[in-house]
């Protein structure tokens, strides 16, 4: 027995799919599910059901894959161990990102960090904020940049910075062209917004919601850039995060407005998991990322 075929235990059992498993684990099927078998014989207990069409664990097989995931998450924290004891700012790092925020961040800190940093292996990861949640439990990553919400309490989290939304509307809007508009004016206004999942969907939603407005519940994003393209196509107005809007007052169709009283804001944080010995590590990319975000991009 070795690590590696722990891994594929564990594999197997978030996938539940022997050719999916085995593209985790870079693997072919044939090898994963020929050391899972040996793994049976050499610890002399069945772990699945061989007469089921798809994989189902006996019940001495969910133990042991329990076990194994805290096996894992032990070897993890004896390498990050290991890595606090040489050069904290080298190494491979797993960093999660929601879809609100990769695509707009990671332009401006990737490059940031190679130079910074140039002896860390950066490794990207983009999910929802429940998925990111559940990785940076079970240690497939190391830690997570997201808006900060309930479900990330149970992490230590570093404030990275606070990013106001800006209102999105046609250019031949009645309020296209104005520099600011308050919240109020947004009652009895129907907003576009994001599908379920996104954590920005609820953020957006609670500050509608204070401001009288409702959610237009013909349509459902899946992205931000899906919701740009309807407001573009003249289909309604949206809050987008500002990393995700042009500096330009009006792109491509869209007329960009700051909101205000009050001001629209979301927190985001890095987060990390409490028992991480790699907390320097942490600390020194959330500060090398504010103090980028302060200057370049005047985020408070």
């Amino acid at each position: 027995m070795n690590i590696r075929d722990l891994e594929y235990l564990v594999a197997l059992s978030e996938h539940q799919h022997f050719r999916k498993a085995a593209e985790a684990c870079f693997v072919s099927q044939p090898t994963l599910s020929g050391q899972i078998r040996k793994l049976e014989d050499e610890l002399g207990v069945a772990l699945l059901e061989r007469s089921s069409r798809r994989v189902l664990f006996t019940d001495a097989g969910l133990s042991l894959v329990a076990q194994a995931q805290k096996v894992l998450m032990e070897i993890k924290v004896f390498t990050e161990l290991a890595s606090q004891q040489g050069e904290a700012m080298a190494g491979p790092l797993h960093i999660g990102f929601i879809p609100t925020v990769g695509p707009y961040l990671l332009p401006h800190i990737i490059p940031l960090l190679k130079e910074a940093f140039p002896k860390l292996e950066l490794f990207l990861h983009e999910a929802q904020t429940h998925q990111l949640v559940e990785q940076l439990e079970t240690g497939k990553l190391d830690c997570i940049i997201l808006a900060a919400v309930k479900e990330t309490e149970q992490f230590k989290e570093i404030p990275l910075y606070h990013e106001p939304m800006v209102l999105a509307v046609p250019d031949e809007h009645p309020w296209a062209g104005q520099e600011e508009l308050a919240m109020e004016a947004l009652n009895g206004e129907t907003l576009l917004m994001l599908g379920d999942g996104h954590c920005l969907r609820d953020q957006a939603m609670g500050f509608c919601f204070a401001a009288g407005a409702r959610e237009d519940g013909s349509f459902k994003a899946t992205s931000l850039e899906t919701l740009r393209n309807m407001v573009a196509a003249g289909s309604g107005i949206t809050l987008l995060p500002k990393l995700a809007t042009p500096g330009e007052k009006s792109r491509d169709g869209i007329s960009y407005i700051k909101a205000c009283e009050p001001v629209p804001t979301r927190l985001i944080t890095l987060a990390y998991r409490p028992g991480s010995p790699l907390r320097a590590r942490y600390e020194k990319i959330a500060q090398t990322i504010h103090d980028h975000l302060a200057e370049r991009l005047a985020l408070e």
